[in-house]
């Protein structure tokens, strides 16, 4: 099945309130596996579409890592990604032909899918955060997500 969101569709989905479990850190502490660390939190959010927090990182290289916010597509078990906040490497955005090497934020594009390319191809240099943690708090900042215990207002 192949699923394709418009950008407003996509800013719908970030937007979308979703409030974490109190123990939300604790669920996303990372889990070793072969040759890298991951974790992954399911959300409700508040219209009731489902997301996905992941979580990965490389064991040789602490700055390889991404911070993903994925939407279950209704009706299927296929996860389409939203943001992608990634640690430092080259990554280069095929249809503008521009070339970063630094930390990253990927995003959901109606552009990048109609070009056949994955959905959050697209990325824009970032100088938010500098490791995974700093990455996760970027994520939860700019998602519509409600974090247990801080009022609205430290968030800003």
């Amino acid at each position: 099945m192949v699923v394709r969101l418009t950008d407003d569709e996509i800013e719908k989905l970030l937007r979308e309130r979703k409030i974490l479990p109190a123990d939300f850190r604790q669920r996303l502490s990372l889990k070793a596996k072969r040759g890298h660390k991951e974790r992954e939190l399911d959300v409700i959010g508040e219209s009731g579409s489902e997301f996905r927090i992941l979580l990965r990182q490389s064991d040789a290289n602490p700055l390889n890592f991404s911070v993903i916010l994925a939407y279950r597509v209704p009706g299927s078990n296929q996860f389409f990604r939203l943001r992608r906040y990634n640690g430092s490497h080259e990554h280069t955005n095929r249809l503008e032909g521009v070339r970063m090497d630094d930390f990253h934020v990927h995003t959901a594009t109606e552009r990048y899918q109609d070009s056949g390319l994955r959905e959050d191809a697209f990325a824009s240099p970032s100088d938010r955060y500098a490791d995974l943690p700093g990455a996760l708090d970027c994520l939860l900042q700019d998602c519509g997500f409600e974090v247990p215990g801080r009022s609205q207002f430290e968030m800003f």
